[in-house]
């Protein structure tokens, strides 16, 4: 008998079906493929995620197998550690300086052994198709191949063809964003300059460092800014001055759209002297918890309205509780899988903002959610009405075949398919894209073939609405045609 945990051996053959993720019924499958072969070589648009600058700025082949694909992505080691794997064995960096394991080798062993942990996740679609489509590999990872692995991956990591930007090229991406905060000098990005990718890498104006009173480093911060740009950012109107001048510099770099990655979906819209005092009982740190969240629905407000005047893309991702592990914020600090999705209100959180520009149809204002109870009764009624606002894509925790399959089920008969924006990927992880792609490209295919084999769509509307989930409304969602 079999246990449950039992490893593949070593002859296991790694396949990847043409037919994943489609329907089983051969009817609707059919239906399926035929739209997915209508949409499946289109260009990649990655408009929103965290791949490392310097990775294209200075285009030096990556180190190895573990810490290119393990230890920048939090899926693989935030399961790891749920089933009492230490951090500390899989590499990660500790705060307090305590050694960790260095040994690449043996953290890849870590993790080959325990692959069957990945059965049934998104992860395992994506972890598959990069080592079968990106490497070449046709056995199953398992302790058994792990050396095989590491050795395969690693001697192809060196060649040029492994080169970021050669990636880049033959992933067909077609353009890339970055995420940095708003005190960042942007020198990666400022290496593409000449180099024909500057227009490919672009960056991404995330003003959490500089809107967040809660921050320990808020104040400093602040005073940073103040030293950036040349405005006396201790006052409100010099603040506001200063933000303009920071959004505009991320523009020279290719920015065409700012990332709020907010506790909730709170907005504000203050008289101008309320917002002034709230801004300096945030800088001495006189504020309560209550007035660092209304000041950060305030700048929401604000932010919105620096979007109308300068036309970049406002992205909002409320519902996140981060770090929610204390024991691991405190040894490796955040972004260590520890971060826990949350009831999110919108209606009324987002009332004060919509109040004020909702009915702006220059604005483009695009909604994530990490609470799907939302969808139905909250963002699709929301998003099929104001002309501001759009609705992003299954994100995160829900970026998986059944995630996508829940948001298409339940947004697409209020907002439609035109009040959204097609997929992004939102990873680290940069192998894993043309998968991730892949993945949303086959389920937006395999929903669009119910619709047309019962008769509520013809394939021909199916072949349009498919290339515009794939590639036309994230384009213009984020102005990159």
């Amino acid at each position: 008998m079999i246990s449950a945990n039992s490893r593949p051996s070593a002859n296991s053959t790694l396949t990847l079906h043409p037919d994943r993720l489609f329907p089983s019924d051969p009817t609707v499958r059919a239906i399926a493929q035929r739209l997915y072969q209508h949409i499946k070589d289109l260009p990649i648009v990655s408009p929103h995620g965290h791949t490392d600058p310097r990775w294209f700025g200075d285009n030096t082949n990556f180190d190895n197998a573990t810490s290119l694909l393990l230890l920048p992505d939090h899926y693989v080691f935030r399961m790891l550690y749920s089933q009492g794997i230490s951090l500390e064995s899989l590499g990660i960096r500790r705060r307090d300086g305590v050694v960790v394991e260095q040994d690449y080798r043996k953290i890849f062993r870590i993790f080959a052994s325990h692959y069957y942990l990945f059965r049934g996740t998104p992860s395992r679609i994506w972890l598959d198709s990069v080592f079968h489509d990106v490497f070449g590999l046709t056995d199953t990872l398992s302790a058994d191949t792990a050396d095989h692995y590491y050795d395969s991956i690693n001697a192809q990591l060196v060649k040029p063809e492994f080169a970021p930007r050669a990636l880049l090229d033959r992933f067909n991406i077609e353009v890339i964003a970055t995420t940095e905060g708003a005190l960042n000098d942007l020198r990666h990005h400022a290496k593409l300059k000449g180099s024909g990718y500057e227009q490919r890498v672009i960056t991404t104006f995330r003003p959490d460092d500089v809107v967040d009173a809660d921050r320990a480093d808020f104040a400093a911060n602040i005073a940073k800014l103040g030293e950036l740009t040349g405005e006396d950012t201790y006052s409100w109107p010099g603040y506001l001055a200063a933000l303009r001048k920071r959004r505009a510099f991320f523009r020279e770099h290719g920015a065409t759209a700012t990332d709020h990655g907010h506790p909730t979906a709170i907005t504000a819209d203050l008289p101008a002297n309320e917002a002034a005092a709230l801004f300096q009982r945030c800088l001495t740190g006189e504020s309560s918890l209550a007035e660092t969240e209304l000041f950060r629905g305030q700048m929401l407000t604000e932010m919105a309205g620096m979007s109308l005047e300068d036309g970049m893309t406002m992205q909002i991702h409320p519902g996140a509780h981060r770090n929610h592990n204390a024991v691991i914020f405190e040894r490796f600090g955040p972004d260590k899988g520890a971060d826990i999705p949350s009831p999110t209100e919108f209606v009324s959180n987002l009332k004060p903002l919509l109040q004020k520009y909702g009915n702006e149809a220059g604005l483009n204002i695009i909604l994530f959610t990490l609470d799907e109870t939302t969808y139905a009764r909250e963002l699709a009624p929301l998003a099929g009405h104001y002309p501001a606002l759009k609705l992003g894509p299954a994100w995160w925790f829900h970026d998986s075949p059944e995630g996508m399959l829940r948001f298409r089920h339940q947004v697409t008969e209020t907002a439609g398919f035109y009040n959204t924006v097609g997929f992004n990927d939102d990873t680290r992880a940069f192998l894993s894209i043309p998968a991730r792609h892949d993945v949303a490209r086959r389920i937006d295919c395999r929903f669009l073939a119910s619709l047309v084999a019962e008769h509520r769509l013809t394939e021909e509307e199916a072949m349009q609405v498919a290339y515009d989930l794939t590639y036309g409304l994230v384009k213009k969602a984020y102005q990159l045609a």
